[in-house]
């Protein structure tokens, strides 16, 4: 994320949280992206300070690894005075639960590490709508596919999916680029992410099972690029079969 002070829309109202600490989880990152959370991520309260004052930002998103004291003095220093920061959701681990006693002040909403998916969408949405938040979520709809990036769930026609969530996350950035060829290995960096040190036959292993998901009316979506990778769209294989 570019690093800029969160901007204030005309009514008034704040639209971007801050997310500690800086630089955040990267599967944190993507799952705020997903949901199409707009954020800045900070190291501590004086770059959330020198941003702008306490009342521009809409919320704040702390996760407590691997620093714990430094996400409590943040979340002190965001709520000592007058404008508070909130609401505010703590990411913490299941052998620091304790220290969350006497601390009840500090922030709305937890959710346990390590993240998973639909607890971290579920959480946060109900962090949101009882402070009166609510971002607006878009479908993505590809001609009967639809993928609802807020809770996770896809569904061909009127059957839902059950993906795993690298299946979801590789079929939802197909379906936000129909017409597009992408090399295996630009699928690993833009999916899995710069972080992932797997080889290119992961991007054919879930090729191969989110095709069998489809099922056979919508496995065509995926198609082989020969010599070059994948492309989505509805049509054929470009090159090879679309059961390879």
């Amino acid at each position: 994320m570019s690093w800029a002070p969160p901007p204030t829309p005309a009514d008034g109202s704040a639209e971007q949280f801050l997310v500690y600490p800086n630089p955040p989880d990267p599967l944190l990152a993507r799952l705020l992206d997903s949901v199409r959370i707009k954020w800045t991520a900070v190291a501590n309260v004086s770059e959330a300070m020198a941003l702008g004052p306490v009342d521009q930002w809409a919320g704040g998103i702390i996760s407590a690894d691997p620093d714990l004291d430094g996400a409590f003095t943040l979340c002190r220093g965001l709520r000592k005075s007058e404008t508070r920061l909130e609401p505010v959701i703590i990411f913490i681990r299941g052998d620091q639960l304790d220290d969350l006693e006497m601390r009840e002040s500090l922030f709305e909403e937890f959710c346990l590490l390590p993240l998973v998916p639909q607890e971290f969408s579920t959480r946060l949405a109900l962090m949101l709508r009882r402070a009166g938040i609510n971002p607006e979520t878009e479908l993505i709809d590809y001609r009967g596919l639809v993928l609802n990036p807020e809770t996770y769930q896809a569904a061909v026609g009127d059957r839902p999916l059950d993906l795993t969530f690298m299946e979801y996350e590789l079929l939802k950035f197909f379906a936000t680029h129909p017409g597009k060829a992408f090399t295996r290995e630009t699928l690993l960096s833009r999916v899995w992410g710069y972080e992932y040190y797997g080889g290119a036959r992961t991007v054919d292993v879930h090729v191969r099972r989110l095709r069998a998901k489809l099922g056979d009316e919508y496995a065509g979506y995926i198609q082989t690029v020969r010599s070059v990778g994948y492309r989505f769209g509805s049509g054929g294989m470009v090159g090879e079969s679309a059961s390879r």
